[in-house]
């Protein structure tokens, strides 16, 4: 430890000429050490949303969906399927088709997606074992009618049993417009095409979409909707085990071309992700300006040390010491300060964390999640502890500078 170091470390912890300065430089310690803690938790919280999110994509996302490039939908030709199964890794392809509708039920509306699927839909995400009430059954070769599986939320809001096999889901979609560019009205046609199926079961999922959906047939889907086989809103595919990597969705976009758009599990959700990450910046450069405005006691604690201390500056003067070592020496103090101030605040989040995370004290009713989520990461620690060592060097640059100016007026020696 070199001479600046031994006398920040003297001038932090010597007993001081006044209480004052003690207790003025531990709140300086303790506002760092809760601007540190709100960073870490604050980030936490975001990460822990984030783990959510990203584990309802992996739920139900598909390895990899094919849309169009232009347009809502595209045809699926045996050529353009014998491409995607050429590309190693390609497991299963399942055809889907999707539109905004109406449903009634016993009285009841809401609007919710419409998505048309095929055999093979079950096999890429498991959803027939995620139904909660009733079975998975699309087709009901025991009825007249085909059947639907309804997400939980809608379920919920339409009054939906899916026990009762005499109520009939009625569904709702937009005719779309004639050729002539006529309105539907005009045409003396009712604005919807309606179809009734059987709701067989309910499905409760951490994914969004597909709990507040309504999947029937694709057959169905496809006759509703005014259009014709093998027209597809997406391609969604389930690779073999390995081959969840960019080299396989770089071989699948080459083989498609540009009229057609390659996304992985997370490319699908991009929007939320992004939106999630700016939200956490936001709330990053909140915490930050409130350890800005606490930083404002450390100037203080420093500026009433660089006072207390004035005479040992002098002295130090006289003895040689130039007046950028002394200003070094109150920078050091100042980085002290918060490097203990940062500590604590990581040892206060570590803390909540744990409290947190076994016993959930802060609640989050009516969500995924029965409590705040947190999840801690390395490289947060990183930024956090550069964003409060800049602050901390920051200000103590002026305090420091003073000590600098008193080191540098000429001694005046009275005879």
């Amino acid at each position: 430890m070199n001479l600046s170091a031994r006398m920040a470390w003297r001038y932090l912890f010597a007993r001081k000429s006044t209480n004052a300065i003690n207790i003025i430089t531990f709140v300086a310690a303790f506002g760092v050490a809760i601007g540190a803690a709100a960073l870490i938790i604050a980030l936490s919280v975001f990460n822990g949303f984030e783990d959510i999110f990203v584990g309802m994509f992996n739920n139900l996302n598909p390895d990899v969906r094919i849309t169009a490039a232009r347009g809502k939908t595209f045809e699926a030709s045996d050529e353009l399927l014998a491409k995607v199964r050429k590309t190693e890794g390609v497991r299963i392809i399942s055809h889907t088709l999707e539109e905004t509708a109406r449903f009634q039920y016993l009285g009841h509306q809401a609007f919710g997606p419409l998505k048309g699927v095929d055999s093979e839909y079950a096999r890429i995400n498991g959803i027939d074992t995620m139904v909660e009430e009733g079975h998975y059954d699309l087709l009901l070769p025991q009825f007249e009618t085909l059947g639907a599986i309804v997400g939980q939320n809608l379920a919920r809001e339409l009054l939906i049993d899916p026990y009762n096999q005499i109520n009939l889901l009625s569904i709702y979609v937009p005719r779309p417009r004639t050729r002539g560019g006529g309105t539907v009205l005009a045409s003396g046609r009712l604005p919807y095409q309606v179809r009734e199926v059987l709701p067989v079961g309910v499905v409760r999922s951490r994914e969004a979409f597909e709990n507040q959906a309504v999947l029937i047939d694709i057959g169905l889907a496809r006759e509703i909707m005014g259009v014709e086989a093998p027209t597809v809103s997406s391609l969604e595919i389930k690779l073999l085990p390995g081959f969840a990597n960019k080299a396989t969705y770089r071989a699948l976009q080459e083989a498609l071309g540009e009229d057609y758009v390659v996304k992985n599990r997370f490319e699908q959700e991009n929007s939320i992700l992004k939106l999630m990450r700016v939200e956490k910046y936001v709330a990053y450069a909140i915490v930050t300006l409130m350890v800005i405005l606490i930083s404002f006691n450390l100037v203080g604690a420093l500026w009433m040390i660089v006072l207390e201390k004035r005479k040992d500056i002098i002295i130090l003067r006289s003895l040689g010491m130039l007046g950028t070592d002394i200003r070094n020496v109150f920078l050091r103090v100042g980085l002290l300060i918060s490097g203990i101030g940062l500590l604590s605040g990581f040892g206060l989040a570590i803390l909540t964390y744990l409290i947190q995370s076994h016993y959930g004290i802060v609640g989050l009713p009516g969500t995924l999640a029965e409590a705040y989520p947190m999840s801690l990461r390395f490289s947060d620690f990183m930024i956090v502890t550069a964003t409060v060592m800049v602050i901390g060097l920051l200000a103590s640059l002026l305090p420091a500078r003073r000590a600098e100016q008193v080191a540098e007026k000429p001694v005046v020696v009275v005879d």
